[in-house]
């Protein structure tokens, strides 16, 4: 691993900020200011999702909720409306709770140090990095992949960032890195460096802002960093998805248990299949709808089943409308499009 001297390391600081005053994604909504509010909800929605992306649903939440007091009084049932497409809506939730614990145990006092926004339901080491430097001038790193990517091949650190234990060699390499009178802004600034000229593949290289200080590319080693274990193949499930309508051409829904995938949602009834030869009903489509959660891939054959009258607890009848006035996950929309198309 590199070490940078003192001098190194305040060049480094000026000239990254400086290509970020220039060329920084400041348009972005939610960089407007630093309200602590505004920049857990971006980062919350930013992970795993495109920028491109949230800047629609970000807009839209603000507009509907746009102070943590809207959010901490808003039913779950709305929040979830606002997610809905964004997916992992366990972020969605926590996200609800954060804002209660904010709004009504701590007066609306936020927490301002990294180890107190720990505290926040959903709040993880990355997130608390962000908003503790973005909103309130905390020196500390925000480790997520951006920076895992930028630093790996800055430094030439050959951990496997697929390991949890690795985060603590980033975090005690780059520490004393971060700017101290702008910590929120060197963290964006890597952010915006990692999405543009220190991408994933087809990195600009040559072009980058802090090109002389890449020890990987100086060596002609870039494409090896970061070290990362390959992940395990998500496990594969099968499901028949049960579609039941009533007289009145309602839609049969059931709510998922309180715990795992998609808790307290609303799809279409799932049963579980060890093939398509157990499927029961009539087959409304040639190929299975899928959908890959980050350790789960399932297969879903949608079948037509009879209206026996009698409904479980946990079932009901939705018509056209209440289905529109419902948060549905991603996969129960691919469902009903491909119902509507077959």
């Amino acid at each position: 691993m590199e070490k940078w001297d003192q001098q190194t390391i305040e060049n480094f600081r000026k000239d990254l900020l400086h290509w970020y005053d220039k060329e920084g994604r400041n348009h972005l909504p939610w960089r407007k200011n630093t309200d602590p509010y505004r920049v857990l909800v971006s980062e919350l929605m930013l992970q795993q999702t495109r920028v491109d992306t949230v800047i629609t649903y970000f807009n839209r939440f603000m507009t509907a909720l746009p102070t943590v007091q809207d959010l901490a009084k808003a039913p779950e049932e709305q929040v979830l409306k606002l997610w809905e497409g964004l997916g992992y809506y366990s972020r969605a939730r926590n996200l609800h709770r954060a804002a209660k614990v904010v709004a009504f145990d701590l007066k609306g006092a936020w927490p301002e140090s990294y180890e107190d926004l720990l505290t926040l339901p959903g709040v993880g080491p990355y997130t608390a990095a962000a908003v503790a430097s973005i909103a309130f001038h905390q020196v500390v790193p925000a480790i997520d992949g951006n920076f895992f990517r930028v630093f790996s091949r800055l430094l030439k650190i050959d951990d496997d960032i697929a390991k949890p234990k690795t985060r603590r060699v980033f975090y005690e390499a780059v520490a004393p890195i971060v700017d101290p009178k702008r910590p929120g802004d060197f963290n964006q600034a890597i952010m915006d460096l990692g999405t543009s000229y220190m991408k994933t593949t087809d990195p600009d290289t040559l072009h980058s802002p802090v090109l002389t200080y890449n020890a990987a590319y100086r060596d002609g080693v870039e494409d090896q960093y970061p070290v990362k274990t390959k992940k395990k193949k998500p496990i594969l499930q099968r499901y028949q998805a049960l579609v039941r309508y009533n007289e009145e051409g309602d839609l049969l829904y059931e709510k998922r248990p309180q715990t795992g995938l998609l808790a307290d949602f609303w799809t279409l009834p799932l049963r579980p299949i060890a093939s398509i030869e157990e499927l029961e009903g009539v087959q409304l489509t040639v190929k299975p709808i899928t959908h890959v959660f980050s350790h789960r891939k399932w297969e879903i054959w949608p079948v037509q089943v009879e209206d026996t009258g009698k409904l479980a607890d946990n079932q009901r009848f939705f018509s056209a409308d209440e289905q529109a006035a419902l948060a549905l996950p991603k996969v129960q929309h691919k469902i009903l499009q491909e119902l509507k198309e077959s």
